[in-house]
């Protein structure tokens, strides 16, 4: 899964600015991540915030007519806020498209009674809270899978661990991804690898990351990495565009994220939400179209994965040979 001959890109303006005596030193070769994805390519695509059928077919549609390739689509609701005919039509269409669809599990701390997420702390945040959100969030994987989903987003290490464990012991299937959702992302080099370790699949890191808190999480873990290029509001904003061949230079294997700003948020969605919703995909796959523009502009548009392709390749996980529940012995005071 390593690659040394990563491509070197043209930076923004390198030219004008080095005839105008504000050339910047050439990136050090040593910042590169050496890693792919099996079988080569070191970015895929990814469009997010696709709560529903409707919206799956808008972003199809649009994805066609701006020609931008599409190798994830992924759902922030929930997976309980999806019928099973919504959820079957879903798979459908991206399976004939040998796209992946990733749904979410729930519940999530945010959604529930839990008063500590709404001080100003925003304690326990996203995660599930108590023995019940676990169960809600299980019973939403083994429903989506059998569905025929393949990628469930997380946004609790417990929850990751349990799911893991799950697809070890053959209660999901072991073709399954394991997204690690923005919501808890990682934001130093220690943490990245522990949700490796506990079965991420891929792990969205928070937008706000430099180039070398990158670089340093590419020296402990070739584990995909999920990277907003255009956050949404409630995650900063954050708008990387001209940054994205050198995000791709110092991350890959990297999933290019395709977000929104300065649009409101729709989870969990609903048909009174309807306009937003495929107003807001519409516009997701045009900023894709952008960011690519930019690759192509910048000579970094050759390294892109095969469409088609999901798996992450071998990475290093814990043993999970003993469960992480206590017995009655060790129960006791």
């Amino acid at each position: 899964m390593t690659d040394e001959s990563a491509p070197t890109a043209r930076r923004p303006a390198e030219q004008a600015l080095a005839a105008l005596g504000l050339g910047a030193p050439a990136p050090s070769p040593e910042d590169a991540s050496p890693h792919t994805f099996p079988g080569g390519g070191r970015w895929r695509t990814e469009v997010p915030s696709c709560e529903g059928p409707e919206a799956l077919a808008v972003i199809l549609e649009e994805a066609d007519r701006l020609d931008v390739p599409v190798h994830r689509i992924s759902q922030g609701s929930g997976v309980w806020m999806l019928t099973d005919a919504e959820i079957a039509e879903m798979v459908a269409a991206t399976t004939e498209r040998a796209v992946e669809l990733c749904l979410f599990t729930g519940p999530r701390g945010t959604w529930d009674t839990g008063a500590s997420v709404r001080t100003d702390s925003r304690g326990a945040g996203l995660r599930a809270r108590g023995h019940d959100a676990v169960a809600g969030c299980v019973e939403d994987a083994v429903r989506a899978t059998e569905l025929g989903v393949k990628c469930l987003l997380v946004a609790d290490e417990g929850v990751l661990w349990t799911l893991h464990r799950a697809r070890l012991m053959g209660l999901l299937p072991a073709d399954t991804t394991l997204k690690v959702s923005a919501l808890i992302g990682p934001v130093n080099p220690a943490s990245y690898a522990v949700y490796e370790r506990l079965g991420a699949d891929s792990v969205n890191v928070p937008s706000d990351l430099t180039l070398d808190h990158l670089t340093g999480i590419r020296r402990v873990s070739a584990a995909p990495m999920d990277m907003y290029i255009e956050a949404p509001d409630d995650l900063g904003g954050y708008v990387r565009m001209y940054e994205v061949a050198e995000l791709i230079r110092r991350g890959a294997p990297l999933y290019l994220k395709f977000g929104l700003s300065r649009a409101p948020g729709i989870y969990p969605y609903g048909a009174h939400l309807r306009t937003l919703a495929l107003d807001s995909a519409r516009e997701r796959v045009r900023r894709g179209r952008l960011a690519l523009d930019l690759l192509a502009r910048h000579g970094a548009d050759g390294a892109m994965a095969p469409l088609g392709t999901r798996l992450p390749g071998p990475l290093n996980r814990f043993s999970a040979t003993e469960s992480p529940a206590l017995d009655d012995e060790k129960n006791e005071d």
